[in-house]
């Protein structure tokens, strides 16, 4: 229960996060979004290790960079998605393929979720793919673009949360340490390689900062959640982050959101219900 808690507190906090990032990237230039959102999210990472239980290691560092670099690349993706498409589309998509790439390792690797539970995932799977439809029935075609950015990111999210997993268990949040210190070096190299500024614009500052934030709270809720449960488990709950943004992406900037992706949500609270009952 202690990890089913976490997963879905992450979920949300994920998704809040996404929805400032969206924001910030509005404003801003996306290297600009990342680097400084993933230093916001280090300072809190570095204020928490003293206090969170954990020990620190070689292979929790490690497996932490390199989960640090499959995270760079999906939120550089990420971002610049949620920058030219709609945030309805890009975030959902993002999280089905964000949410196949751990189950799929799990459940190879060994886990063996109940019969309720494995209900729970299909119908969190259904669930994301329903808010994932484009408001207005699909009647307009989305920009591949951004839908393509939205694939690519979620594989590489995929990529972190299972290599956040393959970290000893008693690491505590050290291995988000190699985490951020690997993807903002990476994201900084690829901002001076393409002579792009990492200077915010004028307003951007304080959404970006936050979301980085509630970015790195979200990611020590998955560590401790991941650390405590089954991966098949916790990656569905937490993939279903989507629905926070698409709420606030509603409710904030009044994107409209059709009868299937409303009764796409109430699918994941379905979903967390059963797997949290199992």
């Amino acid at each position: 229960m202690t990890a089913i808690t976490l997963a879905t507190a992450c979920a949300v906090i994920f998704g809040t996060a996404d929805f400032f990032g969206g924001l910030a990237t509005r404003r801003s230039k996306v290297l600009a979004v990342v680097v400084l959102s993933q230093l916001g999210g280090m300072l809190l990472v570095v204020t928490l290790l003293p206090i969170l239980p954990g020990h620190a290691s070689t292979a929790a560092l490690l497996w932490g960079t390199a989960s640090g670099v499959a995270g760079a690349f999906g939120i550089v993706l990420f971002y610049r998605g949620l920058a030219t498409g709609m945030m309805s589309v890009v975030a959902p998509t993002t999280a089905t393929t964000a949410m196949a790439v751990p189950v799929v390792f799990g459940l190879l690797t060994g886990d063996r979720p109940s019969p309720l539970a494995l209900g729970g995932v299909a119908l969190g799977l259904f669930a994301v793919l329903l808010v994932s439809r484009e408001p207005g029935g699909g009647a307009s075609r989305p920009r591949l673009g951004p839908v393509v950015a939205a694939l690519v990111s979620g594989a590489g999210f995929g990529g972190f949360f299972v290599l956040l997993k393959l970290a000893p268990a008693d690491s505590g949040a050290w291995p988000l340490l190699g985490a951020r210190l690997a993807s903002i070096t990476l994201v900084a190299l690829l901002a001076l390689a393409t002579r792009r500024g990492l200077r915010p614009a004028p307003g951007s500052l304080r959404v970006t900062v936050v979301a980085g934030v509630l970015d790195m709270a979200a990611n020590v809720l998955y560590l401790f959640a991941a650390q405590r449960g089954m991966l098949t488990l916790v990656a569905v709950l937490v993939s279903l982050y989507p629905a926070s943004t698409l709420l606030l992406a509603r409710y904030v900037l009044g994107e409209r959101l059709s009868p299937v992706q409303i009764t796409g949500v109430g699918f994941a609270l379905g979903a967390i219900a059963l797997i949290a009952a199992a």
